[in-house]
């Protein structure tokens, strides 16, 4: 009877062994993989808030010289825009009101674009990134 116990438990134990490599080399796999897609999207994110700020930084700049009542209010919604991106929690990933922050900084430059009567359309894709106006 033992002689048949350890032929019949071998299976058992064999496929709980497998489950324990395997679950092992999938958890390895899957952090690598979640490592370099958060890379790439912290990146894809990081260069649509750099074109923002530079976006306002620039417009700012210009909008400085003429003091009428249209530009200063120009310059309050870019004033506006460069404090939200300035605020932005770069470092710290797992911020809960990341997306919605985000959201908010894109809303505000659709805004500014409206105010300074530009197109705006920012993609990101595979083989370049733009800002075109």
């Amino acid at each position: 009877a033992e002689l048949f116990d350890g032929i019949v438990m071998a299976e058992q134990r064999f496929h709980g062994e497998g489950f324990q490599e395997g679950f092992a080399e999938g958890s390895h796999a899957g952090m690598a993989e979640g490592r370099r897609y958060g890379a790439l999207h912290g990146a894809r994110i990081a260069s649509e808030i750099g074109c923002y700020l530079g976006f306002a930084l620039t417009w700012h700049c210009l909008l400085q010289k003429c003091t009428d009542e249209k530009n200063s209010k120009k310059i309050r919604a870019l004033d506006s825009l460069i404090g939200m991106v300035q605020k932005f929690p770069y470092e710290d990933p797992t911020y809960d009101k990341l997306q919605e922050d985000l959201e908010k900084i894109r809303g505000k430059f659709k805004q500014v674009c409206s105010m300074l009567n530009i197109q705006s359309d920012f993609r990101i894709g595979t083989e370049r990134s733009s800002l075109t106006f």
